[in-house]
């Protein structure tokens, strides 16, 4: 599968506006994956009809303290490279929302006094739309870490979603979440918008993907179409400007009524066809 991840510097710039209707198009044709890792907050949902397939629970391990074994030594505090433990005198405090499941507390007891036992993480659900799959990963209530939950995500895509093209619906800014999943795709596209907040985080996504070495282009929302902010930052920057979306109520009212853009405006149709036919060029580059 070719992925694609669909990202932006900061949050309500347009990810899932272009994810959702991208997707869409694009399985008018083919088979494709959309998959919502923004797992804190994900809504590509309201975008999709489509059968449910199914549901599945993830967890992660957490370390348990076998309490007749342990003599309060402290040396799982001293290897927890993310403070996830502590000690009140000899008794040994976990905080499971710091843990990493790295297993280090566990190997390196000199007691064994230590084992793990799952916490539940969050859950995935999958639906099916003709030839359109939709993933949605979303993180439990009260779950503070995203990363595990996108890994095993992007683990469940590989070994159980054969589509051809994944168009990968990226958490918001530049944290670890976002390199994560980027990470974990052969290409990015950057939505940003043409104000002082998209240019400011634009800078710093860009600077995250070349870290990750990862090809990009950037994709413009809400665009008067004329010279701005973010057009004379690609020009100096020599970034590829692959689409520009309009900015149009008509546009804002489709989207808060949860339709699909490009079916009823014809200016985001032809933005969205030069996407789709970026994605197919990166497809026939691949093969």
């Amino acid at each position: 599968m070719y992925k694609i991840a669909v990202a932006s510097g900061k949050g309500g710039t347009g990810k899932t506006t272009v994810s959702t209707n991208l997707s869409h198009y694009l399985a008018q044709e083919q088979a494709i994956l959309l998959a919502d890792m923004d797992v804190e907050e994900p809504d590509s949902h309201i975008f999709v009809q489509g059968q449910l397939w199914q549901e599945k629970k993830v967890y992660k391990e957490v370390p348990t303290l076998i309490k007749d074994k342990c003599v309060g030594c402290g040396r799982c505090k001293e290897v927890c490279a993310f403070n996830a433990i502590t000690m009140l005198g000899k008794r040994v405090l976990f905080f499971n929302e710091l843990c990493h499941s790295c297993y280090a507390c566990l190997e390196l007891c000199p007691h064994q006094a230590i084992e793990m036992k799952p916490q539940m993480l969050g859950q995935l659900t999958q639906i099916n739309d003709k030839n359109l799959t939709f993933l949605e990963a979303r993180l439990d209530i009260g779950q503070e870490q995203a990363v595990p939950l996108i890994k095993q995500s992007f683990d469940f895509i590989k070994e159980n979603i054969p589509a051809e093209i994944g168009i990968i619906d990226s958490p918001p800014g530049s944290s670890c979440p976002v390199v994560e999943t980027v990470k974990n795709c052969d290409f990015v596209f950057l939505v940003t918008e043409p104000s002082p907040f998209g240019l400011n985080d634009l800078k710093i996504a860009v600077d995250t993907v070349k870290l990750l070495k990862k090809d990009f282009a950037i994709i413009i929302n809400k665009d008067d179409g004329e010279e701005n902010i973010i057009r004379d930052y690609c020009s100096k920057e020599d970034l590829e400007i692959l689409a520009a979306i309009p900015e149009k109520q008509s546009i804002a009212e489709l989207y808060s009524r949860g339709s699909l853009i490009y079916e009823e405006d014809v200016d985001f149709l032809g933005e969205i066809q030069k996407i789709a036919s970026k994605v197919n060029s990166l497809m026939r580059r691949k093969r």
